[in-house]
């Protein structure tokens, strides 16, 4: 596999210490954590904690370009420095990520992540609440606690978190190497279908019943401001109990363009 054509994601055959790195989290004093600097992303908690952060980093938890360096805080833990040291490339960046109960990240994508040259993203869930949604191009994740992902992540993708409970991720930004590459192959195999999110299939609702309601239809078609029209197709489907986001009707517009404009627009 080449740099240039990585998967959407792939589930890896690695096998961290779950119970080990919930162990050592547990032990991370509150103050430890930092809010994430880019307010403008999420809403609700979103914090974390660097293990290896890059030296010219301008925040805690800010991306770099400057070489790999290792805090302090946790090298007297073993249960870190085992699951770094499953990575047979360089890290350059490692952090704990906590989405509290009843945050949300918005949808966004990381354009420097998947790309010719650029790093790889990889997600090891150590707390992960059954209702957590990761979406990737409109399509939930299924990531399980204790297990390890790639995520193209220059893609369009969001998270959100209806709790009870914490959501906490090891993230890791990797240089691709044929070790790394050779894994991501390998667990494409292994790697579950991905299907639409709950707010996915309350919008695949409501398009059928548009489809089947020409009033409704025409006057969909009427609306020329493509935000004028997300808002009302919002509005319109939490009207009919259907819960979705503008960030689902721009996925759709952006996924099915054709078809969708023969549907809403001919």
């Amino acid at each position: 596999m080449s740099p240039d054509a990585l998967p959407r994601c792939s589930r890896l055959p690695l096998a961290p210490q779950l119970q080990a790195l919930l162990d050592a989290l547990g032990k991370i004093p509150e103050a430890a954590w930092h809010y994430h600097f880019n307010t403008g992303y999420y809403e609700g908690e979103w914090s974390g904690i660097a293990l290896i952060t890059p030296e010219d980093a301008p925040l805690p938890l800010a991306p770099g370009c400057g070489a790999p360096v290792a805090s302090s805080w946790w090298q007297d833990e073993t249960a870190w420095h085992a699951v770094l040291a499953l990575f047979q490339t360089t890290i350059r960046s490692a952090r704990l990520l906590r989405l509290g109960a009843g945050a949300r990240i918005h949808e966004h994508r990381d354009p420097g992540l998947g790309q010719p040259g650029g790093d790889l993203r990889l997600h090891v869930p150590l707390l992960s609440p059954p209702d957590v949604e990761f979406l990737v191009d409109g399509l939930q994740v299924p990531m399980k606690a204790g297990e390890c992902w790639f995520i193209d992540l220059s893609r369009p993708h969001r998270v959100d978190n209806p709790g009870p409970g914490a959501r906490v991720h090891l993230v890791l930004d990797c240089q691709p190497n044929a070790w790394l590459l050779g894994l991501l192959r390998q667990g494409m195999s292994d790697t579950p279908e991905l299907s639409p999110g709950r707010a996915g299939l309350a919008f695949a609702t409501f398009r059928d019943r548009v489809a089947g309601d020409p009033k409704l239809a025409e006057r969909l078609r009427t609306i020329t401001d493509p935000q004028l029209f997300c808002e009302t197709v919002v509005r319109l489907g939490h009207e009919r109990g259907l819960e979705f986001s503008a960030a689902d009707v721009k996925g759709a517009m952006r996924q099915g363009k054709r078809t969708w404009n023969g549907q809403w627009r001919a």
